[in-house]
């Protein structure tokens, strides 16, 4: 396709491209929504399609959407540990961490993945809100030396059981003893790479952190070249596989009104450590006095979904609204319409059922462990 052929997308300048943009319209994509300010690939064609390449094969995402937070300064480890209430104390420098960033309040304001790169520098991986307008306030009035910017670094995911063939095709066989939730830096013919064993599928994956957007596309048909006799297809995050494996959306399942006990998370909130972080009063008080409301996993019954929700659904029980559904699909490996839901704590067992006011009328719902597929990630830790 030429340059005058090409499609254009745009809501205007104020929205960032990625440095793979371009080589993602050449390679399929039709569609794209905003994340951090920033374009982000939704659509290659068919959903179904793009989760069945994820999970037999292997796919190609640009999540450059995931801004990183850079934290430096003789004061960054014991910065860092302000913003989250996971204890980092043995977070190892070439580690990986999924944490929380509260608030006074103990709300969420972000769930990302920390990276230790040196003793005093971090990046935050970010999902989708601006914390590092939140950091840089919280660190004019803390004390400590620290410096805070969003460096360029482009982080692109590969994805899918066939992503470690993959990489050892690019990076050699060395990649393989690259453990889950650990980092390691690269240069692939002269293109500086951090790569990390995570990723936000519950599949097997790698995430590229590109730190020069100049060699963006370079990057890109590089991988895509190494990929194609392993089935390699371009695609995006897929909303049926997260779902699957129970993994969060901020705005979604989850925004500053949300607490780590609602979600279940308590495992990322250490309140008896010494060191102090944002909100530790605050989730102090919240495990002692209990939650009043609690994240469940749902089948919900009749035809297969055409397609995630677009907004909340209403929680029935007997008449009354007790929560609601916060991100529904159908799973065509499960056969099921599956979907996390937000609901009154007395109505969180298992086996509870509800009605769900959708689009084309009521449908009953009951409630079931999650994660609904692969609970333990053994798939993604492999």
């Amino acid at each position: 396709m030429s340059k005058q052929e090409q499609k254009e997308f745009g809501f205007g300048t104020q929205i960032r491209k990625s440095p793979y943009f371009d080589a993602t319209v050449r390679w399929g994509a039709t569609g794209f929504s905003v994340y951090n300010h920033m374009y982000i690939p939704r659509d290659f064609g068919s959903p179904e399609q793009n989760f069945w390449n994820l999970v037999n094969d292997a796919i190609l995402c640009d999540v450059a959407v995931e801004r990183q937070v850079e934290i430096t300064g003789p004061d960054a480890a014991k910065f860092v540990q302000m913003l989250t209430p996971r204890d980092l104390s043995k977070c190892a420098v070439g580690q990986c961490k999924y944490v929380l960033i509260t608030n006074a309040e103990g709300g969420i304001l972000n769930d990302p993945i920390l990276l230790r790169l040196e003793e005093n520098r971090f990046w935050i991986s970010l999902a989708d809100s601006d914390i590092l307008l939140w950091a840089q306030g919280v660190a004019v009035h803390s004390g400590l030396d620290v410096q805070i910017r969003e460096p360029d670094v482009s982080p692109l995911q590969l994805q899918g059981p066939k992503s470690g063939d993959i990489m050892k095709a690019l990076f050699g066989d060395s990649i393989t003893d690259l453990r889950y939730y650990w980092l390691r830096e690269y240069d692939l013919d002269g293109i500086p790479l951090i790569v990390s064993r995570t990723g936000w599928s519950s599949e097997l994956g790698y995430e590229l952190y590109l730190q020069d957007a100049s060699k963006g596309d370079e990057l890109w048909e590089k991988i895509m070249a190494a990929g194609a006799p392993y089935g390699l297809k371009p695609g995006h995050t897929s909303s049926i596989r997260r779902i699957e494996g129970g993994m969060l959306s901020y705005h979604a399942d989850m925004d500053i009104n949300t607490n780590p006990y609602e979600l279940g998370l308590d495992r990322l909130v250490e309140l008896d450590m010494e060191a102090d972080f944002i909100g530790k009063a605050a989730l102090k008080r919240i495990r002692e006095e209990g939650v009043s409301r609690k994240q469940i996993g749902i089948v919900i019954d009749g035809p297969a979904l055409t397609g995630p929700n677009t907004r909340f659904w209403a929680l029935e029980k007997d008449g009354e609204c007790v929560g609601r559904v916060t991100s529904a699909v159908f799973s065509p490996r499960l056969e099921k319409n599956i979907a996390l839901a937000m609901v009154s704590a007395e109505f969180a067992d298992l086996g509870t059922t509800f009605e769900v006011e959708m689009p084309d009328g009521k449908r009953a719902a009951t409630v079931v462990e999650r994660p609904f597929f692969d609970p333990n990630k053994k798939l993604a830790a492999a």
